[in-house]
């Protein structure tokens, strides 16, 4: 949706009123379609406080977000600086109301968390102690935001230099930022709370909407919405995709010097070849069976491709899902552990790579130099390219940061290995060797392509072959690809046929989501922010909308029936093209170039119309199933019914017998241990399927991997199944001690992070924009 405003905003204050009673008053003017409203508010000025004074004998307190973090930037500060941790967010609007005044200016009511007080208490006594206060959380707009709410909580003044901020935790760079003192950037923080506040009012307005509407327990939310919508959609595309008949035909020829190539079938006449059935296909077969196919042309070109970007926040997490099979909040926090500093030996705790919450492909100047030093050394100067790389920047990007890339070229991804997890190094090393192919040469390669005419039917045979691997030496982003060779060949040739091979097909529906393709296409057309990516697909998943299967995304009853809900009535809120538009506000105002009242006072203009129109529809209904269960308490047959978990059966009889029962999927195996069940498919808290016997809480047993109806010849323990990335199968014993079963890796316990602490808001709404609350749909 277009929106087109027309700002006026008033301000003044009101100085001959007393101190506690001062006040802003404005007025916005805001223009929506055709229809133009008038917005009054009046909001609260911040409460005088009395400015901290510091003494001058004391410390300089640095406080930050992680405890990870706060360890390898005291020892790099020195005894005259205490570093602490704020954990996150100590400020945030209140759980138990929406904490919005809408009529005054959407002002936000923000509370201290009470599971944070003991917290706020020491950081409010090292203050009293310290000789200033550096506010040194995180480089982004929820950084900034924690920044600008612990300068609250300490009676700081906030026009002070009191923000320092670096790109990566290094001595070098905390120094530099330490010299560099900033004042608190309040267009990131006003970004921050319109984010805050949009995804406060969807979820605190809408969610009780759906449970009156559609069924009891249910959530909605901003952006979350749109993604289950594109979900849907696609489902819906596979579902009503009628496949089409087509067939290809590829022929084996012989050369003179006893060569064998394969060509396809390209043209016939001057028309490209359609062959719909199988009678034309056996047509053209015999037209061509058995004859020589004379060269009309050798085309050969050479190739070059050049080295990828390094990784933003979006290709990381794409890649983490593609390559590792780690999943997108696996990929971050494992990330964030990079970032925060790993203990590595005699160079101490070392943050190892930059900061990964970016949408800049932008690398510093110095660690171009370091790379090209590095290429020359280990691999030769072929490999560096006559000009330095340099990759553009989507018009979204806000560049704020580098790319992801290590901290230093002297911790090669061997030399940690000792001191990294298993997980950990898989990362790093990831990251590392994108960062050193996107500084290094294209790789070329050269190309073939020979037209073959027999009678009017014209032929095509292509091969290529490397012939310099360039960056691909380091990191191949197409593991596919396959060099195929062709003879040599001349115009005017002739060959031999030796074969006719016809092959049927079918066109294919689009593919469902994979979570690396979801990520991609959130990425492109402009939902969300790379930092949200992951939270929103654990807050779907989360909330039963989609589910996993074979790692696409799969959507559930209960998706379908609230994304119709939505798209019936709240088809502005969750369009595609109007949460993009707000992104790229949001975007506006971190740059100073719109005021978030009025954004957000547009924004509610047209919600709350398409609330009020809601509130009026008829709940809906969704007619109960038959099925050919029979209730085991009542002997009435039992129905399916639609519940904020999906469906179910319940008895019938209702409210006679409240008999109820999980639709469960039957393995078809025998429980070993009570020998009487069957061991059934079953889902955790968080949505992970294991197998268990249906006559639990009688049977608890249970398995994490799909059993199978075979035992083991060591110990005769029942057989499990497991299918790895590769797609390979492997049966194994299910018990732990069978000498036979594989033996695992042990890992190294990791000190929680910052975001990993986070309290979880399960009530509403998506929190910030690194998702350190839970996000509803």
């Amino acid at each position: 949706m277009s929106i087109k405003r027309s700002i006026v905003i008033e301000e003044k204050e009101k100085t001959n009123e007393p101190k506690e009673e001062r006040q802003v008053q404005g007025r916005v003017s805001v223009t929506v379609g055709k229809d133009t409203k008038v917005v009054q508010y009046v909001a609260s000025a911040p409460e005088d406080r009395e400015i901290r004074t510091f003494k001058p004998d004391g410390k300089t307190l640095v406080i930050v977000e992680s405890p990870a973090k706060s360890k390898t930037i005291e020892k790099f500060l020195g005894p005259d600086y205490v570093v602490r941790a704020s954990m996150g967010h100590l400020r945030d609007l209140p759980k138990s109301q929406l904490g919005i005044d809408i009529e005054n200016g959407f002002v936000p009511r923000y509370t201290n968390l009470a599971t944070r007080k003991k917290l706020i208490d020491e950081l409010r006594a090292e203050a009293d102690d310290a000789k200033g206060v550096l506010l040194a959380t995180d480089p982004d707009r929820e950084g900034e935001a924690i920044s600008w709410h612990l300068a609250y909580i300490l009676n700081m003044d906030t026009a002070s230099t009191c923000r320092i901020t670096f790109n990566e935790i290094t001595k070098t760079a905390v120094a530099e930022a330490i010299e560099a003192p900033r004042t608190i950037d309040m267009n990131m923080v006003d970004a921050q709370q319109a984010r805050r506040i949009l995804d406060r009012l969807v979820g605190y307005k809408l969610s009780p909407l759906l449970w009156k509407k559609v069924c009891k327990g249910l959530s909605a939310g901003r952006v979350q919405s749109v993604a289950v919508r594109l979900i849907c959609e696609r489902e819906r595309e596979i579902k009503a995709f009628v496949p089409e008949e087509y067939w290809t035909i590829s022929a084996e020829y012989l050369t003179e010097a006893k060569e064998a190539f394969t060509a396809e079938l390209t043209h016939i006449g001057k028309e490209k070849v359609h062959i719909a059935d199988e009678s034309a296909a056996m047509a053209i077969k015999a037209a061509l069976d058995g004859k020589e196919a004379t060269v009309v042309s050798v085309d050969k070109r050479k190739r070059s491709r050049k080295a990828p970007a390094p990784f933003t926040t979006s290709t990381l997490q794409q890649e983490g899902v593609r390559k590792l099979n780690f999943g997108a909040k696996r990929t971050m926090m494992l990330a964030q552990r990079l970032y925060e500093g790993i203990e590595i030996g005699g160079y101490g705790h070392v943050g190892l790579i930059t900061y990964m919450r970016t949408d800049s492909t932008r690398i510093a100047h110095e660690m171009q130099e370091a790379a090209k030093m590095h290429i020359i050394k280990e691999f030769g100067k072929d490999y560096y390219p006559a000009k330095p790389n340099v990759f553009g920047t989507k018009e979204s990007s806000q560049d704020a940061h580098e790319a992801i890339r290590p901290t230093s070229l002297e911790l090669p991804p061997k030399m940690v290995a000792q001191f990294l997890n298993r997980d950990e190094l898989k990362l790093y090393t990831m990251i590392w060797n994108r960062f050193i192919a996107s500084q290094m040469a294209a790789q070329r390669s050269e190309t073939v392509t020979t037209q073959l005419a027999v009678d009017e039917y014209t032929l095509r045979a292509s091969g290529s072959k490397v012939i310099f691997k360039g960056f691909t030496e380091v990191y191949d982003v197409d593991k596919n690809e396959e060099e195929t060779t062709m003879p040599i060949l001349a115009a005017g040739d002739n060959v031999t046929n030796t074969g006719i091979d016809p092959k049927q097909h079918f066109t294919q529906p689009p593919a469902r989501y994979s979570e690396a393709s979801l990520i991609k296409t959130l990425e492109e057309q402009g939902i969300g922010r790379p930092s949200t990516y992951a939270p929103i697909i654990d807050t779907i998943i989360s909330r039963n909308y989609v589910e996993r299967q074979d790692k696409q995304f799969v959507p559930t009853e209960l998706g379908f029936v609230v994304v119709d809900f939505l798209i019936d009535h709240f088809e502005k809120l969750i369009n595609v093209r109007f949460t993009a538009e707000l992104e790229e506000e949001l975007d506006a105002i971190a740059g100073g170039k719109e005021n978030y009242r009025e954004v957000l006072a547009q924004f509610y203009d047209m919600f709350s119309k398409e609330l009020e129109e809601a509130s009026e529809v008829d709940r809906v209904k969704i007619a109960d199933e038959e099925s050919d269960v029979i209730c085991d308490k009542c002997g009435h047959p039992m129905v399916y019914k639609f519940g904020r978990f999906g469906r179910f059966l319940a008895c019938s009889n209702f409210p006679e017998c409240k008999n109820t029962k999980p639709i469960t999927v039957s393995t078809g195996v025998p429980c070993p241990k009570c020998g009487e069940g069957m061991i059934v498919e079953r889902k955790s808290k968080r949505g992970r399927v294991f197998y268990g016997c249906d006559r639990y809480p009688e049977c608890d047993f249970t398995l994490w991997n799909k059993p199978v109806n075979e035992t083991c010849d060591t110990c005769g323990s029942l057989l499990v199944e497991k299918t790895y990335k590769n797609g390979t199968v492997k049966k194994f014993c299910s018990n732990d001690d069978c000498p036979t079963r594989p033996k695992r890796k042990p890992r190294k316990k990791k000190e929680a992070t910052a975001d990993t602490e986070q309290t979880q808001d399960t009530t509403t709404d998506t929190g910030n924009e690194r998702g350190d609350t839970a996000q509803n749909i």
